[in-house]
């Protein structure tokens, strides 16, 4: 995406796609039964959907700073605790510093105990070194040299430094880095503070900016409620209000990540479960497993060997050559006809009957089972990564490209069209979805077969129902694009393109009437439907009149429920 901005737009036609027009293909549906087309499972829009709907797009549980607002909201803090504290603002900066900024905090510290607080923070009420009356000269405590009053600067606790010093002394601090935020006096035995006024007046143009930029961004990488959206080269930051359970943030940049461990968003996926997952991923050990799986180690120089050819003759590299046979890795001297030649080796097959190889194969064995398991998982996981970039790629087409060519071909406005974004933007979501789950199995433990079960179900489900509506929106729309004029069946595609997002997008907000929902929901409760049904099942036949009881999962019109 080029910027945010223009996934807001598409969002902002959301009511667009649920207006009329859209509302009569839902009409239409008696009629598709009637000719024995197949029903695409509209979900007929009535007054309580509308309010959860409203409900679902109003709850937003952070907000999106940019570097202006991220200044006012600084600033406002500030002001706010000068005030109520009755201090300058710039000591009520160097409090809020301290105190990770947070205003609630300084206000708590401050009234239960003021002197304590200026002494720990810096801000003196009285200075250290008297102020001299007359009109002698001073001497810097740096340099030693002797300076009109004019020339020397001191903080609050009055120690007596030339500008020339203070100077040097603020632009090292800061070319060391953001420590330059809670820089003191230079005399090595005194605390006060030196504040963001101290800067302004004696560091040099490029200091000032460099102390402005980390002081603007302490703001968010101290408060605990904010953080910096993770994306490349994005300057965006969140304010995150905690307490709503779901963690996922959409920065206006487009990129979607976890507030919780920063990693891309990964609902319904915990954050262990994603961190031992990217861990595993990125680590050595599936290369040790391969390792073990598929060769074996030298007799003599133990580095170990793959074979490549059908012969059980071996022969390590140099300096090594060692020859050996790959069964029993015994020395090939020893072998010839009477051991079973080259592709075979009876003194192996005698030592395995008499169980001398049973724990190298066993092993061995294990490895390989752990690894084909591995890349079962990964690459269906990788694939639909794959597939949500290649989604992600071919909306940016659609929006500088084929929209408007599209528009043009088939006579229709672009407001029109927006059903075809609404389709991509979830093609996107549910292909994120879609890819934690094998994730997700990985780590599902194998003992628990009826979780695993109903786990495969709904993740088969899910993946079914998007590759239709994928499909539908790649290749049918191509039709479309290449035609001459318009074409009589664009309604029809637009009708069934319609139902088949709205099947996935607008189910979502429903609840339990879409696969991916049912999904994300089973998955993010541990598939505790599977214990509670077990439970039920395993006390009587009167189940029912206890209040025991699940629902079965219907396949009518793409819709479903669990119990």
């Amino acid at each position: 995406m080029d910027s945010g901005d223009d996934m807001l737009d598409m969002y902002s036609g959301e009511d667009d796609f649920y207006s009329d027009d859209y509302k009569d293909s839902d009409n239409d549906d008696d009629d598709d039964d009637d000719d024995g087309e197949p029903d695409y499972g509209f979900v007929e829009e009535d007054a309580d959907d509308s309010a959860m709907i409203a409900s679902h797009r109003s709850q937003k549980n952070y907000c999106v700073l940019r570097e202006e607002d991220i200044h006012r909201h600084q600033v406002d803090d500030i002001e706010r605790v000068s005030v109520v504290l009755s201090i300058t603002e710039v000591e009520a900066s160097i409090l809020l510093r301290h105190y990770h900024w947070s205003v609630g905090k300084v206000h708590d510290e401050w009234f239960a105990d003021e002197e304590r607080v200026r002494n720990t923070v810096g801000i003196l009420e009285n200075p250290v070194v008297p102020p001299s009356d007359d009109d002698t000269e001073l001497t810097c405590g740096i340099c030693f040299d002797s300076y009109p009053p004019e020339n020397i600067v001191s903080v609050s606790c009055g120690h007596p430094f030339c500008t020339t010093c203070w100077t040097g002394y603020i632009s090292t601090t800061i070319n060391d880095g953001p420590g330059c935020l809670m820089l003191r006096c230079p005399d090595p035995s005194c605390l006060a503070a030196v504040g963001h006024d101290m800067v302004d007046k004696l560091a040099s143009g490029e200091d000032k900016e460099k102390y402005n930029r980390y002081f603007l961004r302490s703001y968010i990488e101290d408060n605990r409620k904010m953080k910096w959206c993770p994306a490349p080269g994005c300057d965006y930051a969140i304010d995150f209000v905690a307490g709503s359970g779901n963690f996922d943030v959409s920065c206006l940049c487009s990129f979607s990540f976890c507030w919780n461990c920063t990693e891309e968003s990964h609902r319904p996926v915990d954050c262990s479960t994603v961190s031992k997952w990217i861990l595993k991923n990125s680590a050595e050990s599936e290369n040790m497993n391969w390792i073990l799986a598929n060769s074996k180690p030298c007799p003599r120089c133990k580095r170990p060997i793959e074979k490549n050819q059908g012969c059980m003759h071996m022969t390590c590299t140099p300096p090594c050559k060692y020859e050996f046979c790959w069964l029993c890795l015994g020395a090939w001297m020893d072998h010839g006809e009477r051991t079973g030649g080259f592709y075979a080796c009876n003194r192996y097959e005698v030592a395995k009957q008499e169980g001398q190889y049973d724990e190298t194969e066993r092993r061995r064995e294990m490895a390989k089972n752990s690894l084909e398991r591995y890349t079962h998982y990964y690459e269906r996981w990788a694939s639909n990564q794959t597939s949500r970039q290649k989604a992600m790629t071919d909306l940016q087409q659609l929006q500088t490209h084929n929209l408007e060519r599209l528009s043009d071909k088939q006579c229709t406005p672009e407001s029109q069209l927006k059903f075809i974004l609404e389709a991509w933007l979830q093609i996107i979501e549910c292909r994120r979805v879609l890819k934690w789950t094998y994730a997700y199995g990985y780590y599902l433990p194998d003992h628990e077969h009826a979780k695993r079960v109903f786990f495969e179900y709904l993740q088969g489900e899910a993946e079914s129902g998007l590759e239709r509506l994928h499909q539908c929106v790649e290749k049918d729309l191509l039709q479309f694009l290449n035609a001459e004029g318009p074409s009589k069946d664009f309604n029809d595609f637009r009708t069934k393109l319609a139902g088949l997002t709205r099947q996935a997008f607008y189910h979502v907000l429903c609840v339990t009437k879409n696969y991916f929902e049912n999904l994300m929901k089973a998955l993010e409760n541990g598939l505790a439907d599977v214990d509670s049904h077990a439970a039920c099942s395993s006390k009587s036949t009167s189940s029912k009149s206890t209040g025991c009881s699940s629902k079965t999962r219907g396949k009518g019109k793409g819709s479903s429920r669990t119990g």
